[in-house]
C-alpha cells in the first residue's frame, strides 16, 4: 500500500470553504482515500453522461476527455507525448459519436 500524502491544514481549510456542511463532513473520509480508479470512473460515467445529454457540446465534451486524459496519464505515469496519443485517440473516438437522435439504448 502507498504511503498516505498528508494534506496541510491550510490547504483543508482553503477547499473545505467551497465545500457544503455534507462535503466537509465527508472530508477526512475522502483524505484517506489513496490512488485515483474511482475518480477515473466517475469521470468515464460522467462524460458518457454529458455525451448522451449534450452531445453537440464539443468544449464541455473536450474539458471532460482532458480531465480523463489527465487523470489516466497521472494513474500509470504516462509521459506527455503518452498521455496525448491517449487524448487524441479519445477525441477521434468522440469523431465518431452518433449524434443525439441517433442514439439507441437497449
Amino acid at each position: 500500500m502507498a504511503a498516505k500524502t498528508r494534506v496541510p491544514a491550510r490547504a483543508r481549510r482553503f477547499y473545505a470553504e467551497a465545500l457544503t456542511a455534507a462535503e466537509r463532513a465527508d472530508l477526512p473520509v475522502a483524505l484517506e482515500i489513496d490512488g485515483v480508479d474511482e475518480e477515473i470512473a466517475v469521470l468515464r460515467l460522467r462524460l458518457r453522461t454529458a455525451l448522451e445529454k449534450s452531445p453537440e457540446d464539443l468544449p464541455l465534451m473536450l474539458r471532460g476527455i482532458e480531465l480523463l486524459t489527465r487523470a489516466v496519464a497521472r494513474r500509470y505515469r504516462l509521459a506527455k507525448p503518452d498521455a496525448d496519443q491517449v487524448s487524441e485517440s479519445l477525441r477521434q473516438v468522440l469523431a465518431e459519436f452518433p449524434a443525439r437522435e441517433e442514439v439507441t439504448h437497449g
